[in-house]
């Protein structure tokens, strides 16, 4: 929503402001471009673009809307076709507005706004495709990240077997030693035990 205006309203009243709004802004959609007073063309510039907005929105209680400010048809219809399509890609700021000097009668400060049709500068598509492919390698560097990490896990759950079979062999191999020294050695106590009991 528009900021509330301060200082004297345009013309004598609120309704002569809303009408003058009206046709200032249906000027604008009509010729893209108007000279007016500073004053003039900043109270203009929120009330121009948010009708563009509703135009962008396109549905027919946005029609009815704007039929209900601006009277003229023909440029409601060029308002929701011609412009509304000229600017489906812009975020905002569809007006422009530019000071020219001042009037020669009354020294009164004048500007010239206008509609910005022209499409999104190819430096902020650069700039976005640009983001967009950063966005793809960082999703493809974490896609890549996780893969060995999960081949590594893979790898540990298969080698976990063969480690614990390769642990049990040597404990096998580490027990067969101890059991054949064990036994040596109950060999070598049992004819000194049968010589005592002889004795």
């Amino acid at each position: 929503m528009p900021t509330p205006t301060k200082g004297p309203r345009l013309g004598g009243g609120p309704a002569h402001e809303r009408l003058m709004l009206a046709n200032l802004a249906a000027a604008l959609f009509e010729h893209k471009r108007i000279t007016t007073t500073v004053t003039k063309a900043k109270r203009l510039k929120p009330y121009a673009e948010r009708l563009v907005t509703f135009a962008k929105r396109g549905d027919l209680a946005s029609r009815r809307r704007v039929l209900g400010l601006i009277s003229n048809k023909g440029v409601v219809h060029e308002l929701f076709t011609d412009i509304a399509q000229a600017v489906e890609n812009r975020d905002g700021g569809y007006t422009r507005i530019t000071k020219i000097g001042n009037r020669k009668g009354d020294n009164a400060p004048m500007a010239v706004i206008e509609l910005v049709l022209e499409p999104v500068s190819a430096k902020q598509a650069v700039v976005a495709e640009a983001t967009t492919a950063a966005k793809r390698d960082a999703d493809k560097k974490e896609a890549a990240a996780a893969a060995p990490v999960a081949e590594e896990e893979v790898a540990e759950t298969e080698a976990a077997p063969e480690a614990e079979a390769a642990e049990t062999e040597a404990a096998a191999t580490e027990e067969a030693p101890a059991a054949e020294e064990a036994a040596s050695e109950e060999a070598a106590d049992k004819p000194a035990a049968e010589e005592k009991d002889a004795k």
